[in-house]
């Protein structure tokens, strides 16, 4: 499945998603490689042009970020992005037996990748500063991600679900 069809499938249809997701093969490289950097890039690159380019302003002040200090946040913000996954998907695995799940990395890594998918796509609205907040509604729609994803892929009962996203939120 290409990269735009696994972010229409998983944002439109999330526990269809989740079943095809789990029986996939491959590794936490390859889903780097071929899914993370790019959707990682978008709020990245968003940011940079919304901040450094287009600037933001409210009552007849405007502020820019110089361009040096702008690539220089749009480099860490984006590797960041990606070690904040792989950190989340480590908290998540190692929580699976306390929510009744099964402990499995790849599993757990997939969760929070896939996941987070709607959080970095609504990165995409840093480009005009003014809307950046919608990207907070975005980063809730990977929250519900998140939870229809635990008892597919952690094998963890439906009703420990809500629990498990929880901590998992506040861990993260």
């Amino acid at each position: 499945m290409n990269l735009v069809d696994r972010v229409q499938a998983i944002l439109l249809k999330p526990k269809d998603t989740w079943a095809v997701i789990v029986g996939e093969g491959g590794d936490v490289p390859s889903i780097y490689k071929n899914y993370l950097v790019y959707l990682a890039a978008i709020p990245a690159v968003a940011t940079f042009i919304g901040l450094s380019l287009v600037g933001a302003g409210a009552f007849g002040v405007s502020f820019r970020v110089p361009i040096l200090t702008g690539l220089v946040n749009m480099v860490v913000g984006f590797v960041l992005s990606l070690a904040m996954i792989y950190v989340l998907s480590l908290i998540a695995n190692s929580l699976a037996p306390t929510f009744k799940g099964e402990k499995n990395a790849l599993n757990a890594f997939k969760l929070v990748a896939y996941g987070s998918t709607a959080g970095l796509v609504g990165g995409v609205f840093n480009l005009l500063p003014a809307l950046s907040m919608l990207g907070v509604l975005t980063a809730l729609y990977s929250i519900y991600l998140i939870y229809t994803g635990i008892p597919v892929l952690m094998k963890a009962p439906e009703d420990k679900a809500l629990g498990y996203t929880a901590v998992l939120i506040v861990c993260g």
